[in-house]
């Protein structure tokens, strides 16, 4: 495997979890050189926390762009993730179009939404906002909630196979070239990853966790991203992030002190186990 140097644009939150606190260590444990540029600087992350602090990096974002340019730095990957603002949006669809490698994969992560609702801080401009970004990705990793916002489907808590191939054919007609769409389950006790590539439709399912923990998407699209920039199919990425997400929560089980996130870094050693 080459030494590959990939970019990661998220917010920092300093303590919860997840983030870049969670895409750094894990995509320089799959061994690639990480770069981050931090969209905003929190205390902790926002989910159960209070009082928590928040400064917003928006308006560095183009100097450091511009400062990457004069040294001529590129990168052969570029996986974003939670951006606070449709101006971030704007920020990154420029970085995404300029800052690449010739072979450069863009890996885009919506993080707007869950549970059939937008997080509050969002609203349908953001969503028309985030569409072009989604658009412009190679690979695009969208939960249901996300998927729907994004292609205008009307959002189930129960569906059929019928319903999820509608849903990845609404994306494609949006213009995802790729989608991995996570937390696609068919009964109660399973849920999943459904991979859409060149028209082609794959399911990889697992036991589902019934307690939810902060941070899981993070963690598996940072896994994603680290396993299939080591040479991984699509569809064996996929598997691994999954398979690495649930070992992480089952870590974190019965530790009512740590409700803030999961146990990541307990499980890295699975995860090179998995690329091995």
């Amino acid at each position: 495997m080459s030494y590959k140097k990939i970019l990661t644009i998220q917010d920092i939150s300093c303590v919860g979890q997840c983030s870049l606190t969670v895409a750094l260590p894990i995509l320089s444990a799959c061994g690639m050189e990480t770069c981050i540029l931090p969209s905003a600087v929190l205390s902790s992350h926002t989910g159960g926390f209070q009082g928590y602090t928040f400064r917003d990096l928006t308006d560095d974002m183009p100097a450091i762009q511009k400062h990457w340019q004069s040294e001529n730095i590129r990168f052969q990957a570029i996986y974003t993730g939670y951006l606070g603002s449709i101006k971030q949006i704007e920020y990154v669809k420029d970085i995404l179009s300029t800052m690449g490698t010739d072979d450069c994969v863009r890996i885009v992560d919506p993080a707007m939404a869950d549970n059939g609702k937008l997080y509050s801080i969002f609203d349908e401009k953001y969503v028309e906002a985030m569409k072009p970004l989604c658009a412009s990705a190679d690979i695009l990793l969208p939960n249901i909630t996300e998927a729907c916002y994004l292609s205008g489907a009307e959002y189930r808590e129960t569906y059929d196979e019928s319903y999820i191939t509608d849903l990845l054919d609404r994306l494609a007609e949006l213009g995802a070239k790729t989608v991995v769409l996570t937390g696609v389950g068919y009964t109660p006790e399973k849920t999943g990853v459904v991979i859409y590539e060149n028209g082609n439709v794959s399911y990889y399912e697992h036991n589902r966790i019934a307690k939810g923990s902060h941070g899981t998407g993070d963690v598996y699209a940072s896994a994603f991203t680290g396993a299939y920039m080591n040479g991984k199919s699509l569809f064996d990425s996929a598997k691994i992030a999954a398979d690495y997400t649930v070992k992480c929560i089952e870590n974190t089980q019965g530790d009512a002190d740590h409700w803030y996130g999961v146990k990541f870094e307990t499980a890295l050693r699975d995860l090179m186990d998995m690329l091995a």
